[in-house]
């Protein structure tokens, strides 16, 4: 695996530069390190939304493999599609290459629209990995809710205001509800941590059969914060463990990072702005305390599982 900063340097770009993502946007520098992971030849499935518009809109393109536009709800269906072809061509004798197979969305087109495609291909075996890109809203149509977007999150369509304090539920779990799938390879990761992001595209690609990675990616336009802090928010979505690094290897948990000190949640809410009318009421502590407990509970969770599976403790 070419981990080293060295080799990846050496690397050719198969996400390049020229494309329409905002400057900071988590997603740019996601999909830049996804691609300096691949070794093989790739198909990709990409959905309509914010990757799509910015990357891929005729007649330009920021992507140097093959790459196939998906609808918002189907990416998932269209490379499923796309393997069984190649799988049939192999039994045929037609093609005797390997190829790998990506289908990617983000957090609307895969916890909301996108579920019930996702959760067939998984369910019916498809050798592929499937990538979140997610950052925790529709981003592209105007910043709605998801849900993947956190309680009290203030959106277009869960906005703050005199009768709401933002959205009034807590996110779903997808990491978890694709775990239920009992498929080969299911992790998390950031941007912010390339080595741990390229280490485990390498390592899904690699399984035979489905793998997901679900990828905590900023948007400074829907988080409302500086573009400068995008890998700052994604460092400390880690060290207030609202978003750990974890893997699941057939069945068995496995932690890959582990605060030194772990932070309050605040230090990783205040920096954004859809969630600063949490701190303009003292009767919006409620939420945050909320908040907070629901994180401390899903962190203590992790790690029960990962005492009781993870082989090298």
């Amino acid at each position: 695996m070419a981990l080293t900063l060295k080799e990846l340097s050496k690397k050719e770009e198969l996400f390049v530069s020229g494309h329409r993502l905002c400057a900071g946007c988590g997603a740019a520098t996601t999909f830049r390190q996804i691609m300096l992971g691949i070794e093989d030849p790739v198909v990709m499935s990409v959905a309509t939304g914010c990757l799509y518009v910015a990357t891929a809109t005729y007649p330009y393109t920021a992507w140097k493999c093959n790459w196939i536009h998906s609808a918002f709800e189907n990416s998932a269906a269209t490379i499923c599609g796309v393997e069984a072809a190649y799988q049939s061509l192999k039994r045929q004798g037609k093609v005797n290459k390997t190829i790998k197979f990506i289908a990617v969305g983000g957090d609307g087109g895969t916890y909301d629209i996108g579920l019930q495609a996702l959760s067939g291909a998984l369910e019916r075996r498809h050798r592929f990995l499937y990538i979140c890109y997610n950052n925790e809203a529709y981003m592209n149509t105007g910043i709605q809710r998801s849900g993947a977007t956190p309680l009290g999150a203030s959106t277009t369509t869960s906005p703050a205001g005199a009768a709401s304090f933002g959205k009034n539920v807590f996110r779903k779990d997808l990491t978890a509800i694709v775990a239920a799938h009992n498929i080969p390879y299911v992790a998390q990761t950031t941007p912010a941590h390339w080595r741990d992001l390229i280490t485990k595209i390498q390592k899904a690609l690699a399984i035979d059969g489905p793998s997901f990675i679900n990828i905590l990616s900023p948007c400074h336009r829907g988080w409302r914060s500086e573009m400068k802090d995008s890998m700052k928010l994604a460092r400390l979505a880690l060290d207030t463990c609202y978003w750990p690094l974890y893997e699941i290897e057939d069945g068995r948990y496995h932690l890959n990072y582990t605060p030194k000190e772990k932070k309050p949640l605040t230090e990783w809410l205040k920096p954004q702005g859809r969630f600063k009318h949490l701190f303009s009421k003292p009767e919006y502590q409620t939420i945050i305390d909320k908040l907070q407990s629901e994180v401390d509970n899903e962190w203590y969770s992790l790690l029960k599982k990962c005492s009781k599976t993870d082989v090298s403790q």
